[in-house]
């Protein structure tokens, strides 16, 4: 009976974790924080009702170094259909370079430094965060959990199912 008890807190303990995460459907939680040239970013911008690709990344993850260059090429793709990339440094460990990471990339984005307070907000738990957010500045898509290895093949997975998002968000 105490096991059961125990099981009982342990299962409402995770319904109520859980039930705080950002998902599809949701309003895109706002934030204000700073680029790496400590220029004030604001998310959403009210001002251009931009739909946008949210990426919480590290400069340690070998997902996001697969992913990046597919995330470049949604970008070029969208842009003429006013589609943001908005990249969040989180979840650092020390290792790397977020500021070169960002500057070798070489394409448009707004890029935020310092983001695990807004990684937080957000229910991040495992780096990286993708998520589609509409004009309207709700959550049109989130990645979900896969145990694909990093590599191609996942990176290939999310750049069909961050275009499908895009292609439905902005119809």
């Amino acid at each position: 009976m105490k096991q059961l008890r125990n099981l009982s807190i342990v299962l409402a303990l995770f319904v109520c974790a859980n039930a705080s995460a950002v998902e599809a459907g949701d309003s895109a939680p706002a934030f204000r924080a700073f680029d790496f040239d400590g220029q004030a970013v604001e998310f959403p911008r009210s001002d251009t009702g931009a739909t946008s690709v949210v990426i919480f990344w590290a400069t340690w993850c070998g997902y996001c170094k697969a992913f990046m260059p597919k995330l470049e090429q949604i970008e070029a793709d969208y842009r003429s259909r006013g589609v943001q990339v908005v990249a969040i440094n989180a979840k650092e460990d020390g290792s790397g370079n977020p500021a070169q990471y960002i500057a070798d990339l070489q394409f448009p984005m707004t890029a935020v430094r310092s983001g695990n307070g807004i990684a937080r907000a957000w229910n991040v738990e495992f780096i990286p965060g993708v998520f589609v957010v509409d004009s309207n500045g709700v959550v049109a898509f989130r990645r979900p959990w896969t145990d694909l290895p990093a590599g191609e093949a996942v990176a290939d997975l999310w750049d069909r199912q961050v275009r499908r998002a895009l292609d439905t968000a902005l119809e």
